[in-house]
């Protein structure tokens, strides 16, 4: 079962509870949240730090919306919808604690390989560049020393998505955690080292998870340097892994008749997007020209 706020043993039926979104009278299953009533009426709410297989952390605050009554705006990827509530997700003081998050974030990280954010720069007329070129950024080398993937604190905003994927939620592994106070907050490994001396598994369950690029594939590293990435000219081919006789769904991204990297459907039951190490790094044999 996904790890979602909303989500519910199967076969038990949700009641539907009703409010008012925007104006308008709304029904979603009771336990659902502000963000999943928005997307099911095709409303385009921001968010970077929700994932639809993680619970909700609250940490990006772009989605934050306006409810009837509540002295502070509200993050939409956690708060339940109530009955009878009345929430604004486009009012001005919602749109301009949007743009300011924004604004922050991109003067102070990469957000170059990030989906959406030139959308949402234009959308609310942010201007990250306002805060000047003193703006705090970490101007740091991505690490890459392994040949798997390749982590670019860079881009990190520090969404923990990575460290909840690598924890209790999923893998169990715990080799990902925050390290540093304040502004010297940062995502690490045991004792900031390599990854090759950590407790990681590479099972790449934080890849699939950052929203940012902060940890990418290694293929997909290399072929971005080299300007040859190119999502435009991927195919995208699900099969079953067979590796053991679990059954994980692997979703094959292919360019150029090579397999530039792995990932795997949110929604199977099996793997809710997890994989492990052969399933997600194990298929250079299907290539191996030699």
């Amino acid at each position: 079962m996904p790890r979602n706020s909303s989500a519910v043993p199967l076969g038990l039926p949700r009641r539907l509870i009703e409010f008012t979104l925007d104006g308008q009278e709304v029904r979603v299953p009771e336990g659902s949240t502000i963000l999943d009533a928005c997307r099911a009426e095709g409303k385009d709410i921001p968010t970077l730090c929700e994932g639809d297989t993680l619970r909700p952390k609250n940490a990006c605050r772009v989605c934050v919306v306006e409810v009837e009554g509540a002295r502070t705006l509200a993050p939409a990827c956690s708060r339940k919808a109530e009955a009878g509530m009345t929430v604004r997700t486009d009012t001005e003081r919602a749109r301009h604690s949007r743009k300011i998050v924004i604004e922050l974030l991109a003067s102070s990280v990469d957000l170059s390989t990030t989906p959406k954010v030139a959308e949402w720069i234009k959308e609310y007329d942010a201007k990250p560049d306002r805060f000047g070129p003193d703006a705090a950024r970490l101007n740091e080398e991505p690490r890459v020393d392994n040949d798997l993937y390749v982590r670019d604190y860079d881009k990190c905003i520090l969404c923990y998505k990575c460290v909840d994927a690598c924890g209790d939620q999923w893998q169990n592994t715990f080799a990902i955690s925050v390290v540093g106070r304040g502004f010297d907050a940062r995502i690490a490994v045991e004792h900031d080292g390599p990854l090759t001396e950590s407790a990681c598994v590479y099972c790449g369950n934080c890849i699939e998870v950052c929203p940012t690029g902060a940890l990418s594939f290694k293929s997909e590293f290399d072929m971005r340097e080299a300007g040859t990435w190119d999502e435009s000219q991927q195919t995208q081919t699900t099969t079953v892994c067979a590796y053991c006789g679990v059954g994980c769904n692997l979703t094959l991204h292919v360019q150029d008749n090579e397999i530039v990297k792995v990932t795997s459907p949110h929604d199977n039951p099996v793997t809710h997007g997890n994989l492990c190490i052969k399933g997600r790094f194990g298929y250079q044999h299907v290539q191996n020209r030699d």
